[in-house]
């Protein structure tokens, strides 16, 4: 009998993966989480019934809010993960020595164990001596920050379930506060495909562009993602994605990466023109 997970990305529209064995199935005080094993994702992480990631495409996801900022700020010391449990954001960090500390804010201390236990190549990132987990609300490690980091990367998935507070105005206030004069917050914008994906978009759009002076918008491919399409929020005090991108700086790094490159990195920005559409309605609505 043939095993599938199946999730639905919308009430018309299902993705499905066939399984070949359920690896973990526990329930924290936060999710439910689920590990199965695949032959064209490998293994794959849900919460509440929702794919988080997979071995398969996670890279993309990780380079992707990493390197972007990390290409465009010339100078970052300090960094926050907001969730990040799994550890991939940290391993994509842990390739730059010139940050001194990376806070890794993940409340649910399950989903951090049973990363460590299924995703080690994610997990690893944890282990860099300059990573500090801690397991507590994001929004509550924030407030009474000020002046902190140069760099925050919001890595949480879901602006309707137990992280939905991550996905507020008063959120997007704290980090504003939290960052230095020239800090960056990066976040998950999700999909704007589908129509009921939209508003969410909308939202998180409206928010960042009102807390922030610059305030851009970026996309990737993410097969295990609805409609395969993700987008990413780039929130800046003073350095713009395009205008203050380095292409030579970070090419002599020489960092290998499977997804990003400084030239995606430029055209991850030049948007189909719906988003744009949907992004310019909300900018001129703040304007009202």
């Amino acid at each position: 009998m043939d095993f599938w997970f199946s999730e639905m990305h919308t009430s018309n529209v299902k993705m499905s993966i066939r399984v070949d064995k359920q690896l973990f199935s526990k329930e924290s005080d936060f999710q439910r989480i689920d590990v199965f094993e695949s032959p064209e994702f490998g293994k794959f992480l849900t919460s509440d019934g929702s794919v988080i990631f997979s071995e398969q495409d996670e890279f993309t996801y990780d380079e992707m809010i990493v390197h972007v900022p990390m290409a465009v700020h010339p100078c970052v010391r300090k960094v926050l993960v907001i969730g990040g449990g799994d550890g991939g954001v940290a391993r994509e960090l842990s390739y730059y020595d010139e940050i001194e500390q990376i806070d890794v804010v993940e409340p649910d201390e399950m989903f951090v164990n049973v990363c460590k236990e299924f995703f080690p190549d994610n997990a690893k990132g944890l282990d860099d001596p300059r990573v500090i987990v801690t397991n507590r609300d994001g929004l509550r490690f924030l407030r009474g920050k000020q002046d902190e980091y140069d760099l925050i990367i919001n890595d949480s998935t879901d602006p309707f379930g137990h992280t939905a507070g991550l996905f507020t105005k008063e959120f997007y206030g704290s980090c504003y506060k939290a960052l230095h004069d020239d800090g960056i917050m990066v976040y998950q914008h999700g999909s704007p495909f589908f129509d009921e994906d939209e508003e969410a978009c909308r939202a998180m759009h409206r928010k960042a562009y009102k807390s922030f002076p610059i305030s851009r918008v970026y996309q990737a491919h993410i097969p295990t993602c609805p409609s395969g399409y993700w987008l990413f929020g780039f929130a800046s005090k003073k350095y713009h994605p395009l205008k203050d991108l380095d292409p030579e700086r970070w090419n002599k790094r020489g960092l290998k990466t499977w997804y990003y490159s400084t030239n995606l990195h430029a055209g991850a920005f030049m948007l189909p023109k719906y988003v744009e559409d949907l992004l310019k309605e909300e900018e001129g609505a703040e304007k009202k």
